[in-house]
């Protein structure tokens, strides 16, 4: 059995810089990875009634199906494929997605989940395919996943400058229970031709203080659909978190603390105060 974890990405900076005329809109983004995340696992299927099983668990499965809707299945297909026609013949596999994170959500699960997936079922094909070009032809954010490193991202995401740090932020992810549509809220943005970010050296990993000069173009228009992020950021920062924000498109939000034992307290006040709410203290995976 193969099991790898699938980061949540956070979002600690996203700044919108144009739309190209396909639609696509052109990003800056400082991306993180936390330790928490769904888990996929890969392994001999119970019923080789074919070349592939696809199921679903975890507090967020319900939400899911194991269809080619799925990116998990999707991811699993296409590099099915891709290993036939480097000439080797795939043995039949089990694949299982522990879904921990929420759906719709703004850390990426989706992507994570069919970055994972790549990942294991390269190592349980022992394959050498090349999954960037698979990794795009999923979404944006897949290629960034695959990494599940410090980064920036610039384009749609498919610029990827590898951002080499020891750092690891102490986060409190929070989400109202709520799931927001992408589309809407790049819909509701003013303009779509922002400064990027003003930190053009990445080379190593911004102080909070930089961080504070940075922005999410999405909070605004998310906030404008969902009142509740309003609610989730006043009760973050309420804890002593030294930078809130929200993630990617919404509506979980983030809460950067000085230690571990903080971000677990905030988590802790946040579960109890708000029962309904999804709240999770974790750590970011260094560089």
């Amino acid at each position: 059995m193969i099991r790898r974890v699938a980061h949540a990405k956070i979002n600690l900076a996203l700044h919108v810089t144009g739309q190209r005329e396909d639609g696509y809109h052109l990003l800056d983004s400082l991306v993180v990875f936390s330790e928490f995340g769904d888990f996929i696992e890969v392994g001999e299927p119970h019923h080789a009634h074919g070349p592939l099983e696809v199921s679903v668990n975890g507090c967020f499965g319900d939400s899911l199906s194991s269809g080619a809707e799925n990116l998990v299945t999707s991811a699993a297909l296409l590099l099915l494929e891709a290993v036939k026609r480097s000439g080797h013949t795939p043995r039949p596999v089990s694949v299982k997605l522990t879904k921990n994170l929420p759906i719709a959500s703004g850390i990426g699960g989706g992507s994570a989940d069919a970055a994972a997936t790549l990942l294991a079922l390269q190592q349980y094909w022992q394959s050498d395919v090349d999954l960037v070009p698979i990794a795009n032809g999923l979404g944006a954010d897949v290629p960034m996943c695959l990494i599940s490193q410090t980064l920036r991202a610039g384009g749609i995401g498919e610029k990827i400058s590898i951002i080499d740090s020891k750092t690891r932020l102490n986060l409190v992810l929070v989400n109202p229970g709520i799931e927001i549509s992408t589309p809407e809220v790049f819909g509701r943005l003013d303009r779509k031709d922002n400064e990027p970010i003003a930190e053009t050296d990445l080379d190593r990993f911004p102080s909070i203080d930089a961080m504070l000069s940075m922005r999410n173009d999405l909070q605004g228009p998310a906030q404008s659909l969902q009142s509740s992020i309003d609610d989730v950021l006043e009760a973050i920062s309420g804890l002593g978190s030294l930078l809130t924000r929200m993630s990617g498109s919404g509506a979980t939000c983030f809460g950067i603390f000085e230690t571990i034992e903080e971000a677990e307290s905030a988590c802790r006040q946040i579960m109890t105060q708000y029962p309904d709410w999804w709240c999770v203290a974790t750590r970011t995976v260094a560089s």
